[in-house]
Protein backbone atom coordinates (compact mmCIF):
# COMPACT_ATOMS: atom_id res chain seq x y z
CA UNK A 1 0.00 0.00 0.00
CA UNK A 2 1.48 3.38 -1.00
CA UNK A 3 2.26 5.74 1.87
CA UNK A 4 0.01 8.40 0.37
CA UNK A 5 -2.97 6.02 0.39
CA UNK A 6 -2.27 5.00 3.98
CA UNK A 7 -2.08 8.64 5.12
CA UNK A 8 -5.39 9.38 3.40
CA UNK A 9 -6.89 6.40 5.23
CA UNK A 10 -5.58 7.72 8.55
CA UNK A 11 -7.13 11.10 7.79
CA UNK A 12 -10.46 9.45 6.91
CA UNK A 13 -10.49 7.48 10.17
CA UNK A 14 -9.55 10.64 12.08
CA UNK A 15 -12.45 12.55 10.54
CA UNK A 16 -14.80 9.69 11.41
CA UNK A 17 -13.88 9.99 15.10
CA UNK A 18 -13.98 13.81 15.14
CA UNK A 19 -17.60 13.73 16.31
CA UNK A 20 -19.46 13.88 19.65
CA UNK A 21 -19.21 10.64 21.67
CA UNK A 22 -21.05 7.67 20.18
CA UNK A 23 -22.62 4.67 21.88
CA UNK A 24 -19.39 2.88 22.82
CA UNK A 25 -17.69 6.08 23.92
CA UNK A 26 -20.58 6.97 26.25
CA UNK A 27 -20.28 3.50 27.76
CA UNK A 28 -16.53 4.00 28.34
CA UNK A 29 -17.14 7.39 29.96
CA UNK A 30 -19.75 5.91 32.28
CA UNK A 31 -17.62 2.93 33.31
CA UNK A 32 -14.55 5.12 33.78
CA UNK A 33 -16.48 7.41 36.12
CA UNK A 34 -17.79 4.48 38.17
CA UNK A 35 -14.86 2.03 38.08
CA UNK A 36 -11.75 3.94 36.97
CA UNK A 37 -9.80 3.77 33.74
CA UNK A 38 -7.97 0.52 34.59
CA UNK A 39 -11.19 -1.47 34.96
CA UNK A 40 -12.92 0.24 32.06
CA UNK A 41 -10.04 -1.02 29.90
CA UNK A 42 -11.91 -4.36 29.93
CA UNK A 43 -14.88 -2.57 28.37
CA UNK A 44 -12.56 -1.16 25.70
CA UNK A 45 -11.19 -4.67 25.09
CA UNK A 46 -14.73 -5.98 24.61
CA UNK A 47 -15.54 -3.19 22.16
CA UNK A 48 -12.39 -3.77 20.10
CA UNK A 49 -12.95 -7.55 20.08
CA UNK A 50 -16.38 -6.95 18.57
CA UNK A 51 -14.80 -4.61 16.00
CA UNK A 52 -12.38 -7.37 14.97
CA UNK A 53 -15.27 -9.76 14.40
CA UNK A 54 -17.15 -7.10 12.43
CA UNK A 55 -14.12 -6.46 10.24
CA UNK A 56 -13.82 -10.20 9.60
CA UNK A 57 -17.48 -10.35 8.62
CA UNK A 58 -16.98 -7.41 6.25
CA UNK A 59 -13.93 -9.10 4.72
CA UNK A 60 -16.02 -12.20 3.95
CA UNK A 61 -18.64 -10.11 2.18
CA UNK A 62 -21.31 -10.24 4.87
CA UNK A 63 -21.67 -6.46 4.74
CA UNK A 64 -23.69 -6.72 1.54
CA UNK A 65 -25.98 -9.33 3.09
CA UNK A 66 -26.60 -7.18 6.16
CA UNK A 67 -27.15 -4.07 4.07
CA UNK A 68 -29.84 -5.82 2.04
CA UNK A 69 -31.42 -7.63 5.01
CA UNK A 70 -31.81 -4.77 7.46
CA UNK A 71 -35.16 -6.02 8.79
CA UNK A 72 -33.70 -9.45 9.53
CA UNK A 73 -30.89 -7.96 11.61
CA UNK A 74 -32.77 -5.11 13.30
CA UNK A 75 -33.57 -7.33 16.28
CA UNK A 76 -29.85 -7.34 17.14
CA UNK A 77 -29.90 -3.57 17.43
CA UNK A 78 -33.04 -3.50 19.55
CA UNK A 79 -31.67 -6.14 21.92
CA UNK A 80 -28.65 -3.86 22.35
CA UNK A 81 -30.93 -0.89 23.00
CA UNK A 82 -32.84 -2.85 25.65
CA UNK A 83 -29.57 -4.00 27.24
CA UNK A 84 -28.26 -0.45 27.57
CA UNK A 85 -31.56 0.87 28.92
CA UNK A 86 -31.58 -1.96 31.48
CA UNK A 87 -28.08 -1.01 32.66
CA UNK A 88 -29.05 2.67 32.77
CA UNK A 89 -32.22 2.11 34.80
CA UNK A 90 -30.34 -0.12 37.25
CA UNK A 91 -27.78 2.61 37.82
CA UNK A 92 -30.38 5.35 38.26
CA UNK A 93 -32.24 3.26 40.84
CA UNK A 94 -29.04 2.47 42.78
CA UNK A 95 -28.73 4.78 45.78
CA UNK A 96 -25.17 4.04 46.85
CA UNK A 97 -21.97 2.36 45.67
CA UNK A 98 -22.36 -0.89 47.60
CA UNK A 99 -23.15 -2.74 44.38
CA UNK A 100 -19.69 -1.94 43.08
CA UNK A 101 -17.91 -3.89 45.82
CA UNK A 102 -17.40 -7.45 44.70
CA UNK A 103 -14.98 -10.18 45.73
CA UNK A 104 -15.40 -11.78 42.30
CA UNK A 105 -12.82 -9.69 40.47
CA UNK A 106 -12.77 -11.93 37.40
CA UNK A 107 -16.58 -11.79 37.25
CA UNK A 108 -16.52 -8.00 37.35
CA UNK A 109 -13.92 -7.87 34.59
CA UNK A 110 -16.00 -10.20 32.44
CA UNK A 111 -19.10 -8.07 33.06
CA UNK A 112 -17.28 -4.93 31.93
CA UNK A 113 -15.86 -6.79 28.89
CA UNK A 114 -19.35 -8.09 28.05
CA UNK A 115 -20.82 -4.59 28.18
CA UNK A 116 -18.31 -3.31 25.63
CA UNK A 117 -18.68 -6.38 23.41
CA UNK A 118 -22.48 -6.44 23.39
CA UNK A 119 -22.78 -2.68 22.87
CA UNK A 120 -20.50 -2.79 19.83
CA UNK A 121 -21.94 -6.01 18.37
CA UNK A 122 -25.47 -4.63 18.74
CA UNK A 123 -24.70 -2.16 15.96
CA UNK A 124 -24.77 -4.11 12.65
CA UNK A 125 -24.06 -0.82 10.88
CA UNK A 126 -20.41 -1.33 11.79
CA UNK A 127 -20.10 -4.30 9.41
CA UNK A 128 -21.58 -2.21 6.61
CA UNK A 129 -19.25 0.63 7.51
CA UNK A 130 -16.12 -1.53 7.31
CA UNK A 131 -17.39 -3.13 4.12
CA UNK A 132 -17.72 0.32 2.54
CA UNK A 133 -14.51 1.82 3.98
CA UNK A 134 -11.82 -0.78 3.34
CA UNK A 135 -12.31 -1.32 -0.43
CA UNK A 136 -11.67 2.39 -1.01
CA UNK A 137 -8.05 1.95 0.11
CA UNK A 138 -7.18 -1.52 -1.22
CA UNK A 139 -5.03 -1.99 -4.30
CA UNK A 140 -6.53 -5.00 -6.16
CA UNK A 141 -3.21 -5.56 -7.92
CA UNK A 142 -1.48 -6.29 -4.60
CA UNK A 143 -2.17 -9.09 -2.08
CA UNK A 144 -5.44 -8.22 -0.35
CA UNK A 145 -5.07 -9.91 3.05
CA UNK A 146 -1.97 -7.93 4.16
CA UNK A 147 -3.74 -4.72 3.18
CA UNK A 148 -6.87 -5.68 5.11
CA UNK A 149 -4.71 -6.56 8.11
CA UNK A 150 -2.95 -3.18 7.99
CA UNK A 151 -6.20 -1.26 7.64
CA UNK A 152 -7.84 -3.26 10.41
CA UNK A 153 -4.96 -2.94 12.87
CA UNK A 154 -4.72 0.78 12.21
CA UNK A 155 -8.42 1.25 12.89
CA UNK A 156 -8.21 -0.77 16.13
CA UNK A 157 -5.22 1.26 17.36
CA UNK A 158 -6.88 4.59 16.58
CA UNK A 159 -10.22 3.47 18.03
CA UNK A 160 -8.52 2.17 21.18
CA UNK A 161 -6.65 5.45 21.65
CA UNK A 162 -9.87 7.45 21.22
CA UNK A 163 -11.69 5.25 23.73
CA UNK A 164 -8.85 5.67 26.23
CA UNK A 165 -9.08 9.43 25.74
CA UNK A 166 -12.79 9.42 26.46
CA UNK A 167 -12.12 7.22 29.49
CA UNK A 168 -9.55 9.71 30.76
CA UNK A 169 -12.08 12.51 30.31
CA UNK A 170 -14.50 10.40 32.31
CA UNK A 171 -11.93 10.14 35.10
CA UNK A 172 -11.55 13.92 35.10
CA UNK A 173 -15.31 14.22 35.45
CA UNK A 174 -15.31 11.64 38.25
CA UNK A 175 -12.87 13.78 40.24
CA UNK A 176 -15.54 16.43 40.50
CA UNK A 177 -18.60 14.16 40.64
CA UNK A 178 -17.36 11.96 43.49
CA UNK A 179 -17.24 14.98 45.77
CA UNK A 180 -21.00 14.57 45.77
CA UNK A 181 -23.08 11.51 46.65
CA UNK A 182 -22.52 8.19 44.91
CA UNK A 183 -26.22 8.23 44.13
CA UNK A 184 -25.69 11.28 41.93
CA UNK A 185 -22.76 9.56 40.19
CA UNK A 186 -24.91 6.50 39.47
CA UNK A 187 -27.75 8.64 38.14
CA UNK A 188 -25.40 10.50 35.78
CA UNK A 189 -23.86 7.22 34.57
CA UNK A 190 -27.32 5.71 34.13
CA UNK A 191 -28.38 8.71 32.09
CA UNK A 192 -25.30 8.24 29.89
CA UNK A 193 -26.31 4.61 29.30
CA UNK A 194 -29.84 5.59 28.29
CA UNK A 195 -28.40 8.27 26.01
CA UNK A 196 -26.21 5.58 24.42
CA UNK A 197 -29.32 3.43 23.91
CA UNK A 198 -31.05 6.35 22.23
CA UNK A 199 -28.10 6.82 19.88
CA UNK A 200 -28.11 3.14 18.98
CA UNK A 201 -31.87 3.23 18.40
CA UNK A 202 -31.47 5.99 15.81
CA UNK A 203 -28.84 4.12 13.80
CA UNK A 204 -29.84 2.21 10.70
CA UNK A 205 -27.94 -0.29 8.57
CA UNK A 206 -27.27 2.07 5.70
CA UNK A 207 -23.78 3.58 5.41
CA UNK A 208 -23.69 7.24 6.27
CA UNK A 209 -22.97 9.68 3.44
Amino acid sequence: MPLETYLIYLAAVGVFFATPPDTSQLLIISNSIRHGLRKSAFTIAGDLTANCLQMTAAAFGLAAIIATSASAFSWIKWLGVAYLVWIGVQLILTRDSTDEVSADVSGERFRLFRQGFVTSMANPFAVVFFGALFPQFIDPAAPVLPQLFMLGVTYIVVDGAILLLWGWLGIRAATALKRFSFGLVNKICGTLMIAAAALLATRDLQPQK
